[in-house]
């Protein structure tokens, strides 16, 4: 298991075929003001890739937006609204289709609240990750080792905890629903974008 880092863009050939695991991190939560930073990635052989992008980035990334904009891959996330809309706002392209493990987790996991990664992880595999780096910066140029190993555990788990999921959103009769719920994502990712991130166009007011 190793962790790799890359400027700019992702190595061609690095990723064995299937689903691969997303996350990123940005300079905030605000989409259109804070910028992308990092696209984490993994095929869920054990090994994690880091793309980092500069502040002067153009976002070209062929190779890392070829593996994301591939219809044929399911992409694993953990809140995937937050993700999908800064891989498109940034790298122009709807990184779909989707499985969101928040979502999974909330439509199955109903005798709690805890539906963080951290709680995931340690409650269904029995691991534990540290989430000390969260917020920290980024966009500094040179990214500490604490900072890395954080960004590849929050992929690392991802196809894991995806299988765990499938099989309970199977046991309890959720599967079509959590599947509706994904596949409406690019849609909440775009409202985000536009403009809406926080009222619900479907409520009467």
């Amino acid at each position: 298991m190793a962790v790799h880092f890359h400027e700019e863009d992702l190595p061609a050939g690095v990723l064995a075929p299937g689903p691969v695991a997303v996350d990123t991190e940005t300079m905030g939560l605000i989409t259109r003001r804070d910028r992308l930073c990092l696209v984490q990635i993994s095929d869920g052989h054990g090994d994690e890739h880091l793309v980092r992008f500069s502040p002067e980035s153009n976002f070209a990334a062929p190779n890392l937006k070829e593996v994301l904009a591939d219809p044929a891959r399911l992409k694993l996330y953990h809140f995937a609204r937050f993700d999908l809309a800064a891989i498109q706002y940034y790298l122009g392209v709807m990184a779909a289709p989707v499985f969101c493990t928040k979502i999974a987790s909330k439509l199955t996991r109903t005798y709690t609240d805890r539906h963080g990664l951290k709680n995931l992880v340690s409650e269904l595999l029995g691991k534990e990750i540290s989430k000390q780096q969260q917020s920290s910066d980024w966009g500094a140029p040179e990214l500490s080792e604490p900072q890395r190993e954080y960004a590849a555990s929050d992929v690392r788990y991802l196809h894991e905890l995806h299988s765990v999921f499938a099989g309970r959103l199977e046991r309890e009769g959720r599967s079509a629903m959590a599947q509706a719920c994904f596949d409406f994502l690019p849609a909440r990712a775009m409202l985000d974008i536009a403009g809406w991130p926080d009222h619900d166009i479907f409520s009467h007011e």
